[in-house]
This record gives C-alpha cells, sequence and structure tokens, in this order.
C-alpha cells in the first residue's frame, strides 16, 4: 500500500504488479520505496519514455536492494 501511495503520481503505462515488486524488496521501509518509485522514474528517462513500466519498478527495486545489501556491510572502526 505504500508503494501505491508513492507511485500514485507517477505516470505509468500497463498494468503494474506492485505486490511483486514489494517481494522484490523485502523489508524495505516507506524511503526505501520512495526511492524505488524515483529509480523506475529514472529508468523511464533514460530510456527516453514520459511514461514508467513495471520493468522499471522490478529493475529500480534490484537496484536499491543491492545498495542496501551494500549499506550493511559497512563496517565502522574506532581511530
Amino acid at each position: 500500500d505504500i508503494l501505491k501511495i508513492h507511485a500514485k503520481p507517477i505516470n505509468t503505462k500497463g498494468d503494474v504488479d506492485y505486490e511483486a515488486v514489494c517481494k522484490l524488496g523485502d523489508g524495505f521501509n516507506g524511503a526505501d520505496l520512495r526511492n524505488v518509485c524515483t529509480e523506475a522514474g529514472l529508468f523511464a528517462i533514460r530510456n527516453g519514455r514520459d511514461h514508467v513500466l513495471e520493468e522499471d519498478f522490478m529493475k529500480a527495486a534490484r537496484k536499491i536492494a543491492e545498495n542496501k545489501k551494500l549499506e550493511s556491510k559497512l563496517d565502522y572502526s574506532a581511530v
């Protein structure tokens, strides 16, 4: 439901399976889902489109998930 709220102002073409996108982003918080929407829009812009496809949401969810994995591997040590 949170993803749908963030995706509401985005121009989409065709049906988007938000449930599938959320399954890719298992454990995402609201900010992460907002980032998925932003990245999906950027993928569409890079491809010269003024609308977002389900594929864009899927790629964005994978990209955010990869970034979150890297985030958790950061090791801060005292200097």
